[in-house]
């Protein structure tokens, strides 16, 4: 969870103004947490004190109104309405990763994620990412090794996780969508080889940068264990101190601190 807000706050800066390279530096004055954070944080937050998954994310944009969110998300949070929108958007899988380390089975990881994105993301799609993305986190930290996970979420959803990230690379663009960001997200963690080697691909491929190294970021703390501490400390001093309680509390909790 503290990953994909790593990944997040490192690709912030790139979202709208890609690159094709590892070569970067980490952390500039313009590195900042966006809606990717926010969403992540409501959704531990939620399964933290046994909010329901819609509530929280609306609480969370009414504090945290300029994020940056997505049009439809925004139309969804500003309205009175519970009702979901249909989205086969990544934000669905964005902020999933708390489910895949607060839960201790395969099903109840996948019933979990369907929940918090059909709230918004109700469109099969959007479900599929949400669910792909929660699933690897819960392989990853269970000690599944690479090739088994790539087979299991493979097989599950129907991802080709096969294309080398050096092609991937080559074409592609920004894409809001599940199905179009959850694959190259997964390759890159699959091709790296710690946790800062795994975000840095992600950014790579240009693109939805933060979102892919959000959910590569999530994926890739659950399975090396650890995020060296000079990430984890410029992280943590770009929340402000509400997050960073529920991250802390989190993760204190279910063990990814």
């Amino acid at each position: 969870m503290l990953g994909a807000i790593a990944g997040d706050i490192i690709g912030s800066r790139f979202e709208h103004a890609p690159i094709k390279t590892v070569e970067f530096e980490l952390f500039t004055g313009a590195s900042c947490f966006t809606d990717d954070t926010v969403l992540t944080v409501a959704v531990a937050d939620g399964i933290y004190n046994g909010v329901g998954y819609a509530d929280m994310l609306k609480a969370y944009f009414r504090r945290y109104p300029n994020a940056g969110y997505g049009g439809g998300f925004l139309q969804w949070a500003q309205s009175d309405s519970t009702e979901p929108y249909n989205s086969w958007g990544n934000g669905s899988a964005m902020r999933v990763s708390p489910i895949g380390f607060a839960f201790d089975s395969l099903e109840e990881v996948l019933r979990e994620a369907e929940k918090s994105a059909a709230v918004t993301h109700n469109h099969p799609e959007g479900i599929k990412g949400a669910q792909a993305t929660a699933l690897a986190v819960f392989l990853a930290r269970t000690g599944v090794n690479k090739d088994a996970l790539a087979a299991e979420v493979a097989s599950r959803f129907g991802y080709d996780l096969s294309t080398p990230l050096d092609v991937l690379r080559r074409d592609h663009a920004f894409d809001v969508s599940c199905q179009g960001t959850v694959p190259p997200a997964l390759r890159a963690f699959l091709e790296s080889v710690d946790f800062e080697d795994a975000v840095r691909r992600a950014i790579s491929l240009g693109g939805d940068s933060d979102t892919l190294a959000c959910i590569a970021g999530g994926i890739a703390h659950a399975f090396y264990r650890q995020i060296p501490d000079r990430i984890v400390d410029a992280v943590l001093e770009r929340l402000d101190s509400p997050l960073r309680r529920v991250v802390t509390l989190f993760c204190n909790r279910y063990g990814c601190l």
